[in-house]
């Protein structure tokens, strides 16, 4: 059964991803289509980004209230049919509406999968299926790129969006033959809204929950420049072609498939705190190599590639214990602290590749000093939550 459920949430916290990786590759395609710049494309990812985080306050909260499945089952009706209009748009601006529509639906799998979990098991179980999960789910932006290269090389770039739309179908039949609802009636709160006001005020305020947040979005901003960079890192500096995006993607997950369980069992041998000591440590030393190599060297496969491999296995064993420090100071409220907590990790996520990365996307060191620059704001938020 815990296998099943596994690849359940974990397929639910793929939607996201899989609606940002699978169409990087086809941004120069959409560009010439729509007769648009590379900045006005890059628009339809930030703008994803932005509403998949922005509903991420609520979705916890929404759970919290009607139930785990209703909030799955709807937000997957929404995704599908944004994914049919980016599939059938017949302009920029329809394909930005329907890139909203998707940004707004996707985020409900991630926020509730970690409600859920946190709704069925505690301590070291807890831990090892957050990095079960983790493990399945790193798939997902190892293997969109590809597949979106290849899509787009044979069918073209609507085809992704056929795509998206037939694994939210699956997705929805999925859930609603096998999930369970996992929270009671009876330890449902009402959807009253002062009340849920002072429970988002009362997290907010809690310095060591945002704290410990910031610490985990920020240290996964250096994984959003390389993603917020894919298109122009793959064709412009390593001048790779479309369907190589495995050049990146795959080195980025393997980190995560190989570190998320390996957390897991590391679980009950250190404290989650050692962990993530250990982890910041691993993250250091790829930072830095890559800072060197770039410095030094013209960026080529592989080598342009290994410290991200590197850094990604280091970060996977440090996202399971931040995330459930941070969820277990509010265990009554576990489904609203996982929705603020992805909202902080996700706005980071956006503003890094949206904003961050189109400054640095043009130089494989600039990028290498931006990861860095993220590693070290991430290790700052994580010594002053250890004070509090």
């Amino acid at each position: 059964m815990n296998i099943l459920l596994t690849l359940l949430l974990a397929g639910l916290t793929m939607v996201g991803p899989l609606a940002i990786d699978t169409y990087l590759p086809s941004f120069p395609a959409i560009a010439r289509d729509f007769g648009a710049s590379a900045i006005a494309i890059q628009q339809t990812l930030s703008l994803f980004l932005f509403c998949f985080a922005f509903m991420m306050l609520f979705y916890g909260t929404l759970s919290d209230t009607f139930g785990r499945r209703p909030v799955i089952l709807w937000s997957l009706v929404l995704y599908i049919a944004a994914s049919v209009g980016g599939a059938l748009a017949g302009s920029l601006g329809l394909l930005l509406v329907c890139r909203v529509l998707q940004g707004l639906a996707s985020g409900a799998g991630s926020v509730v999968s970690r409600a859920i979990v946190q709704d069925r098991f505690e301590g070291a179980s807890a831990q090892r299926i957050l990095g079960h999960i983790m493990m399945v789910f790193g798939l997902a932006p190892a293997l969109a790129p590809i597949l979106g290269g290849w899509l787009q090389v044979t069918y073209g770039w609507r085809s992704i969006f056929w795509f998206l739309t037939l694994f939210g179908v699956v997705m929805l039949l999925a859930v609603w033959r096998w999930l369970p609802e996992s929270l009671a009636p009876e330890k449902r709160h009402p959807f009253e809204v002062k009340p849920i006001a002072a429970n988002y005020l009362r997290v907010l305020r809690d310095r060591r929950f945002l704290l410990l947040a910031v610490a985990l979005g920020v240290a996964f901003g250096g994984f959003a420049l390389y993603i917020g960079s894919a298109a122009y890192f793959i064709i412009n500096i390593l001048h790779l072609p479309e369907t190589a995006f495995g050049w990146l993607f795959i080195p980025l997950v393997a980190g995560m498939v190989v570190g998320s369980p390996l957390s897991g069992k590391l679980a009950h041998r250190y404290s989650q705190a050692q962990l993530v000591w250990y982890s910041y440590a691993g993250m250091a030393v790829a930072a830095l190599a890559n800072v060197a190599y770039t410095h030094f060297f013209t960026a080529a496969v592989p080598w342009a590639v290994l410290p991200l491999f590197f850094y990604s296995l280091a970060l996977a064993v440090a996202m399971p214990p931040l995330s459930l420090l941070a969820l277990n100071l509010f265990p009554h409220n576990s489904g609203l602290a996982a929705s603020l907590q992805s909202f902080i990790q996700m706005t980071l996520f956006a503003l890094v590749s949206g904003l961050v990365a189109p400054l640095l996307f043009d130089s494989a060191f600039k990028l290498a000093c931006g990861v860095l620059g993220c590693l070290v704001v991430s290790l700052l938020a994580w010594v002053l939550a250890q004070r509090h």
